[in-house]
């Protein structure tokens, strides 16, 4: 757990070096120089969004297990990697965020990472020994399907950016209904 909070931590931290407004800037050029920085802004609150519902999530998920196997490690490990990754394709959103290939490389980072969660589930899933006590409310399978929803939406929108552009990133958007209904099942079971 420790690993997971220092890799979301400087990934979160990695996401605002780009922030930069040169010196001696005249006030047209500095507020030229602010404007400039919106695209940046946009991406890094995206960003903060997902990594911090990712961070959660694999604490959440991690609360369930009693515990690891190698299979565990590894698969979690290559879900921090792709965290720690998540810098670079903020940085091409937030600077080539018109091109596809910039929404198309994001949203195969936030699909990846989601992957990685979900396998992660899904072992604990096929491996009750691995498991504690306590179950998500819903049980397993609702919070995997709840997982899966994100890496759904986000892998359908790698070709639908390449097809029509950055007008896919609101595909991510027709999560969030679906999320709460998720939510409100999940409820409902406790």
């Amino acid at each position: 757990m420790a690993l997971a909070d220092g890799v979301f931590a400087i990934a979160l931290t990695l996401l605002v070096l780009d922030f930069d407004v040169p010196r001696g800037l005249g006030s047209d050029q500095y507020d030229d120089a602010l404007r400039e920085l919106l695209p940046n802004l946009g991406a890094y609150a995206l960003s903060v969004v997902v990594l911090g519902a990712f961070w959660r999530e694999h604490r959440r998920i991690f609360g369930f297990v009693r515990q690891i196997d190698g299979q565990v490690i590894t698969l979690s490990v290559v879900g921090l990697s792709i965290a720690a990754l998540v810098p670079f394709p903020t940085k091409l959103l937030s600077e080539y965020g018109r091109e596809p290939e910039s929404v198309a490389v994001y949203a195969a980072a936030v699909a990846a990472l989601g992957t990685a969660h979900l396998a992660v589930l899904l072992v604990l899933l096929r491996r009750p020994w691995l498991r504690g006590e306590t179950e998500p409310p819903g049980g397993f399978r609702l919070y995997a399907i709840d997982l899966a929803v994100t890496v759904v939406v986000f892998a359908l929108s790698i070709p639908l950016a390449l097809a029509v552009g950055a007008a896919a990133m609101w595909l991510w958007l027709a999560m969030a209904p679906v999320k709460m209904a998720i939510g409100r099942r999940a409820d409902r079971a406790r």
